[in-house]
């Protein structure tokens, strides 16, 4: 037998029924043909953003350059030369991803784009972003990305019966999960009496991994026994693998079936921050441990060619493992490790990096147009 090769191993996880995206987008990605290359040859079907990521791409190399000359001469203020900016890209990248949008019927080929994080607490403003980006970008393949605040869960009923898809981002707690899956079927019911084709509308919930571990060995550290060392790592699977089991309620009741009928499409579950923070882990941890049909996995480029070469692909690696996932959350809260405490402080710190991300990409977009200007 002839040994396996990169490609194949995405080819058998997507077998499985795990839609690969790609965590990252930038304008080299885009001009220099790399994201090309990922669509061909890793299996990758869709691509999230964040304000992080575009601070990045922004603030190397030249490849904004021009436009940024264009925007300064038209004396573009600078939250329209940001939206301007993360638009075309977006934009772009949908049109790369049209003819897999097509091939799979709607379901991937998606590209998402997340509302300004500074409306994280900001219902209203949410909703009126959200009707921007989705008009501006103006590809039925984009995704809008809304946080899962308490003040996000309307937002996203009222994108959804407006007909926007959605991606509902910085998922970390089961019942925060549970009421943005509501919030999904809220705004189908909502589409539905508005007379919109619920078939053209798609939703994934973006459920955070490695945060989850990050936060929660630090406590374990903290402790220091040996019980408490023996659980670490693994919380942020076992938080993913219940959430799944949740998605599997909720998407077989009398309610869903309904909506089923008329033509609407579950809410995927999405695992994101997959990129393993503690290089004592296995690079590939947050794809062998959550494998399983119907789920997307938005990987950074590191760890989609980590997977490439080396991920342990065993099957199905969530069904069949709820009632030890359940035991080992049981277990960190016998040793002091508050649950909700943990989601809570992720949520914050979730929403402020962003905002703090968002800062630095206006910082580095109003250093362009004012270096452009001044040639």
């Amino acid at each position: 037998m002839s040994e396996t090769t990169p490609t194949d191993r995405l080819a058998e996880l997507s077998a499985h029924g795990v839609s690969i995206w790609l965590d990252d987008l930038s304008r080299a990605r885009l001009t220099g043909g790399g994201l090309r290359r990922l669509i061909d040859e890793r299996h990758v079907v869709g691509v999230t953003t964040n304000p992080t990521i575009f601070a990045a791409a922004l603030s190397q190399g030249s490849s904004y350059d021009e436009q940024m000359a264009t925007l300064a001469t038209a004396g573009t203020d600078l939250d329209e030369a940001v939206m301007a900016v993360t638009t075309d890209d977006v934009r772009e990248a949908a049109d790369l991803f049209a003819p897999v949008h097509e091939a799979t019927g709607g379901q991937d080929g998606r590209v998402s784009i997340e509302v300004d994080p500074r409306l994280a607490k900001d219902t209203e403003r949410t909703i009126e972003q959200a009707r921007i980006l989705w008009s501006t970008v103006d590809r039925p393949n984009l995704m809008v990305k809304i946080p899962a605040t308490v003040e996000g869960l309307p937002a996203i009923t009222q994108a959804i019966g407006e007909g926007i898809s959605v991606n509902t981002t910085l998922i970390f707690s089961l019942d925060r999960y549970r009421a943005v899956a509501n919030a999904y079927l809220d705004g189908l019911e909502r589409a539905q009496r508005a007379g919109i084709d619920l078939a053209t509308i798609r939703g994934v919930a973006s459920f955070f991994v490695s945060r989850v571990d990050s936060e929660i060995d630090a406590r374990l550290d903290k402790i220091g026994t040996d019980e408490a060392k023996a659980l670490k790592g693994k919380a942020g699977i076992a938080n993913a693998r219940l959430a799944f089991e949740a998605y599997e309620e909720i998407f077989s009741t009398p309610r869903w079936e309904e909506l089923a009928a008329a033509g609407a499409h579950p809410q995927r579950p999405l695992w994101a921050s997959t990129g393993v923070k503690d290089p004592a882990y296995p690079d590939t941890m947050y794809v062998d441990e959550l494998v399983v049909g119907g789920v997307v996995n938005t990987m950074p480029e590191k760890t989609l060619e980590a997977a490439a070469d080396h991920a342990d692909l065993r099957g199905d690696t969530v069904h069949g493992t709820y009632d030890a996932a359940r035991a080992h959350l049981d277990a960190l809260e016998r040793l002091g490790i508050s649950y909700t405490d943990v989601t809570d402080t992720l949520e914050a710190e979730g929403v402020e990096k962003f905002e703090k991300s968002w800062d630095e990409l206006l910082e580095t977009v109003t250093a362009a147009l004012a270096r452009t200007a001044a040639r």
